[in-house]
């Protein structure tokens, strides 16, 4: 409309939102066809090697959905079985029909994506897979609509037990926004987990204006002390890295427009628990979380044994007593830790993976 001319205030902000959701309509509905046409590997980056459940799984899908597929890491949580799962930015639904496999029959995918052309694939494959999983009716599902405005495409307040976006965020011109729908549609002890490419500094405004680079989720990345503090700003637990792995633009053109900064491509955890005064505690891990039955990983400082104590930060054993982990572990609030145990610093930060420059005023 005419007024968007005006740059202020929230005509501005609005205009500002529709000008970023064309621009990336535009390059993943008609630039990219295919994932060879992308001009970085930001959003080919694999964060950790993909376990054989999870390959056989992606062999499952058709050629034609996993040609349009982009995306910078592997988003698959544990413990998926029954779940209903969210996922932000599906585009042609890879992610979505690996995890139909994963969920099984009596879990449900919903996959959301602004992008006509890549729902357009999503869509045509649905009876096919159901067919190919042997499922007597679809647990798929695709919609069209905002990641930002999740309400207005029919997502309801905690529907979902999981969330998973992959190499999505980074595309919003919205990430708090981004964040606080993603916490109304969880249930309580839900998770969003997700991967994504973030920065060793806030980018500058001429680089977030770049059409190139903010398509192929370069300069659109969050700095990574930002996520910490809207993640707190939401009502999240604090952000638990699972994985992290640089990020090189393999492009001298566009490295150059870069310069100093270095990205990195993340997986983080973030848990929808009560607020409040909370209490450290020994856990014991069950063994009971299908094919983890020796070890289970929360994140890059938590790996529990099983049957073997573990002292605990107060945030870690609300976690692990409210979400769908609930059943794997046992959890003893107060307890004296054993000589020898001692709960980890948290680990959120990737300052050991991305030298972190000063960041830009």
């Amino acid at each position: 409309p005419s007024w968007c001319r005006q740059t202020g205030g929230e005509r501005g902000r609005v205009c500002g939102v529709e000008h970023q959701r064309g621009r990336v309509c535009g390059y993943y509905g008609k630039v990219l066809k295919k994932t060879v046409d992308l001009k970085t590997n930001a959003c080919m980056t694999p964060s950790s090697p993909v376990p054989l459940p999870i390959r056989q799984a992606l062999k499952m899908v058709h050629p034609d959905v996993s040609d349009k597929y982009y995306g910078c890491g592997l988003v698959v949580p544990e413990s998926l079985q029954g779940c209903r799962v969210l996922d932000l930015g599906s585009g042609s639904g890879r992610d979505c029909y690996m995890l139909s496999q994963l969920v099984g029959e009596k879990g449900y995918v919903t996959g959301i994506d602004m992008t006509e052309d890549q729902l357009e694939v999503a869509r045509t494959y649905v009876d096919y897979h159901m067919k190919e999983f042997g499922y007597k009716k679809p647990n798929v599902s695709f919609v069209q609509g905002y990641i930002e405005a999740l309400k207005e495409a029919g997502i309801e307040d905690g529907s979902c037990d999981i969330i998973i976006s992959n190499c999505v965020v980074n595309l919003s011109p919205d990430k708090k926004r981004v964040l606080e729908e993603a916490f109304r549609v969880l249930k309580d002890g839900g998770e969003f987990y997700f991967s994504d490419v973030y920065s060793s500094g806030r980018l500058t405004e001429e680089l977030r204006r770049h059409q190139v680079l903010w398509g192929e989720c370069i300069s659109g990345a969050l700095w990574w002390e930002d996520l910490l503090l809207l993640a707190g700003e939401v009502g999240f637990s604090a952000p638990r890295l699972v994985t992290a792995k640089p990020v090189t633009v393999d492009n001298s053109e566009l490295q150059s427009i870069l310069g100093d900064f270095r990205f990195v491509s993340a997986t983080y955890r973030l848990f929808k628990v009560p607020a409040g005064a909370r209490t450290p505690a020994l856990v014991m891990y069950e063994g009971n979380v299908a094919g983890l039955e020796e070890s289970f990983t929360l994140d890059t400082h938590y790996t529990f044994k099983v049957e073997e104590a573990v002292a605990v930060d107060g945030e870690v054993a609300e976690i692990l007593s409210r979400s769908r982990f609930s059943d794997a572990f046992t959890v003893q609030r107060g307890a004296p830790a054993p000589p020898g145990v001692a709960a980890p610093r948290v680990r959120t930060e990737l300052s050991g993976e991305v030298p972190v420059p000063s960041s830009p005023s």
